[in-house]
């Protein structure tokens, strides 16, 4: 065999079958791992690509070195001057250096150093056959932990996602000794299990395990299988004059669900088309796996599309089989549907006082209330509905005079309607959770609230806000339209985050059961991205406070427990989008509580970073914070006094400063945060006057605290957007 400079590593992990959820996962982890790896044994590659099915992790990595690259490195020796005696002559210390290194004294070089001048040798080791270390590397990668959950199995000590059944792998055709547990590698594959074709077959390399898989009803690449999923959804779809619910979430999963796709259609009967039309899609897509076809107005069709693992002779017996299964399901989904519909939401909601939200927390019913009164609180905060000096016990709205179906709002009054609206659907608003159709289909609750709360005679603005205050269900989620929907979904979760603070149940690692890093991140993105002016900080008090004594024994602590814990979902999210941390870190450094508004200064930050001032700014104000270091609490409240005034610098930073103080303001009230810097870099030539012309800390305290006033007054116009102190130049 001719031996190339480069050449190809094909690795194949033959597994029993895998969860559809974990295979995206694991190749991108392997991925990783495999490339930091080779990288660290100094084989760098030209592609790496990595393929999955339910019974096998693939990894083809081309243009490989064949070899290591040689490595040349520096060994430090001991100082010149014990390594040459004074005439210049090497001495044993250097001769004992040198040959221990393997290098000829001429050879020897002389660096420079903080502690002085020391002796060093170059030295370059031979790169070794890639063969013997691939072994070594694919043994590493395949061991480390990569799934959520793991097991062994037999005798074995290994652990995987299924059991390991074999292995292959080649490097340019040579096959590469790799053990895990049990299993040794060899240079075989097999074909689909459903096929009969399990026989090993031998194959040298990339492109004729492709091939000899193909031909064995294997498609190894998913994006392919998701061509070929696609192609042939649309084509069932269009037989009956229809289209495909678009499902890219369903697509990803169920592309891992086989090796071989063949897209089936079947039906179900008309009459469950009277079903709502979220029950019968979740009844097909989360039981399953089924895809939804519409007609061209968009309505449901009778029909669903799904896709089975390979051909079968009679494919009939196949889509009868899953008709079967789907009729049983929506037949249990009707049956819940038309008992749900006649008992009220308000009997639904009596209910929760039976079920145990959570320990020390009380039941669901009182969770409710907790946060129904939370939601009218910052319904008010909000502006959007005007404060009564009595506060309505949130029990009330669920009598039928609190229903704002009974006043309408050209009656009473927009604001007071947002009160009803508000309140009558967060105390209906986890009714569901008690009904049938939810019980049987989880993925609808709040949903189904809102179709029953239609059903019942509620108004849209109630029946909209009980569908959309879960939301968002996930980070990047979908967030509620509605103001009432977005004031009750804050509300829920901020009890709940609140709640498990009190008891101590925080989040510790990647163990968050409760769920209370995504209820912090939803509330961030929903002040982020609606028009509720609502300062966090009064919130999180208002709901820790509204747990009670029993619960919460120290409001304080909660609050300023809480606020961190926000703080840090914050950086974390914005740091995800790029903006750097020191932006990050300067805005929340003050006072932050306003979402909305500190991320407006901290891509104000961002922006400014490149203005040619923002480099003296930084310096500057850094300059500014030391001198002050331990005066704070003594200028608090105070001004200086411009008699007292003996450099002309300080009177002209002062006249200075007092002529952009309105300007500052001016622009701070806009929201020009861009505009405030840009104003406030106008004041470096006084600024630097000052310093070059001025003393601070003379003798005389009163000239003393009068210029430490001074620079008060000018650090306070910079220190009111952020803590420039902290950003790096």
């Amino acid at each position: 065999m001719t031996i190339a400079i480069k050449a190809d590593l094909l690795f194949e992990i033959g597994t029993e079958e895998l969860p559809a959820g974990y295979i995206p996962l694991a190749l991108s982890r392997y991925e990783e791992i495999l490339t930091r790896n080779l990288k660290a044994q100094r084989l760098e590659f030209a592609e790496m690509r990595s393929y999955g099915t339910p019974r096998r992790l693939v990894f083809v990595v081309r243009g490989l070195p064949r070899a290591q690259s040689d490595h040349t490195f520096t060994v430090k020796g001991p100082r010149a001057s014990a390594a040459y005696d004074e005439n210049g002559n090497p001495t044993k210390t250097l001769l004992g250096f040198a040959r221990a290194q393997g290098v000829e004294v001429s050879e020897i070089l002389q660096l420079e150093t903080k502690k002085g001048d020391i002796v060093a040798a170059n030295k370059t080791v031979k790169g070794e056959q890639a063969g013997p270390l691939l072994s070594k590397i694919l043994e590493k990668t395949i061991s480390s932990e990569v799934f959520p959950k793991g097991m062994k199995w037999g005798r074995g000590t290994v652990s995987f996602a299924r059991p390991v059944r074999r292995l292959l792998a080649l490097f340019d055709g040579d096959g590469v000794d790799v053990s895990f547990g049990s299993v040794k590698s060899g240079a075989f594959t097999v074909g689909h299990r459903f096929t009969g074709q399990t026989a090993p077959v031998e194959v040298d390399g990339p492109e004729s395990y492709f091939k000899a898989l193909s031909e064995r009803h294997v498609i190894v690449d998913q994006e392919q299988r998701k061509e070929i999923i696609a192609a042939g959804l649309e084509k069932k779809a269009h037989e009956v004059s229809g289209t495909v619910l678009p499902d890219k979430a369903l697509m990803e999963e169920v592309a891992f669900l086989v090796e071989y796709p063949v897209v089936i259609r079947g039906s179900f009967d008309d009459e469950f088309l009277a079903l709502p039309r979220e029950v019968i899609i979740n009844a097909m897509r989360s039981h399953q796996r089924y895809f939804t076809a519409l007609d061209k107005e968009g309505r449901l069709l009778p029909y669903f599309l799904t896709v089975a693992n390979t051909p079968a002779a009679k494919m009939d017996k196949i889509i009868s089989g899953n008709e079967r299964v789907l009729r049983a399901r929506l037949n249990d989904a009707k049956f819940y549907f038309d008992k749900d519909k006649s008992t009220p939401l308000t009997e639904l909601t009596q209910g929760l006082k039976a079920v145990i939200f959570a320990a020390r927390l009380g039941s669901s019913y009182e969770k409710v209330i907790r946060f129904t009164a939370l939601a009218l609180y910052l319904g008010e905060r909000a502006g959007l509905m005007p404060p009564i000096e009595e506060k309505t016990d949130p029990e009330a709205f669920l009598r039928e005079d609190k229903n704002p179906a009974e006043h309408p709002p050209e009656e009473i009054g927009k604001g007071p309607y947002m009160r009803l609206v508000i309140g009558r659907a967060a105390v209906l608003c986890k009714a569901d959770l008690l009904s049938g159709v939810v019980g049987e289909f989880p993925d609808l609750q709040g949903i189904m609230g809102g179709i029953y709360a239609r059903a019942g005679g509620e108004t849209e603005e109630v029946a909209r806000a009980i569908e959309e205050h879960y939301r968002p269900t996930a980070s990047g989620g979908v967030l509620p339209s509605t103001e009432a929907g977005t004031i009750i979904s804050m509300a829920d979760k901020l009890d709940t985050i609140a709640g498990f603070f009190a008891i101590g149940k925080l989040p510790t690692g990647t163990v968050d059961p409760y769920a209370l890093r995504r209820g912090a991140i939803g509330i961030i993105n929903m002040l982020l991205h609606s028009e509720l002016d609502i300062p966090l900080d009064e919130a999180v008090e208002r709901a820790a406070a509204n747990l009670g004594e029993d619960i919460c024994k120290d409001t304080g602590a909660v609050k300023a427990a809480v606020l961190e814990f926000f703080g840090e979902r914050l950086k974390a999210q914005l740091r995800g989008e790029g903006i750097t941390f020191d932006s990050v870190d300067a805005v929340l450094a003050t006072r932050w509580y306003n979402i909305s508004d500190a991320v407006a200064r901290i891509r104000a930050i961002e922006e400014f970073k490149a203005h040619e001032s923002c480099e003296f700014l930084v310096l500057s104000f850094k300059r500014l914070s030391n001198i002050l270091k331990g005066f704070t609490g003594h200028l608090e409240g105070k001004r200086p006094e411009k008699a007292l005034f003996t450099e002309e610098a300080e009177a002209g930073l002062m006249q200075a400063a007092e002529a952009l103080a309105p300007e500052v303001k001016k622009l701070w009230d806009k929201g020009d945060y861009k505009g405030v810097f840009q104003a406030l870099a106008s004041i470096k030539g006084d600024i630097d006057r000052f310093f070059d012309d001025v003393m601070v800390m003379v003798d005389d305290e009163k000239i003393k605290a009068n210029r430490l006033l001074l620079l008060a007054y000018v650090r306070d116009m910079f220190s009111q957007i952020a803590d420039i102190s902290r950003l790096s130049v």
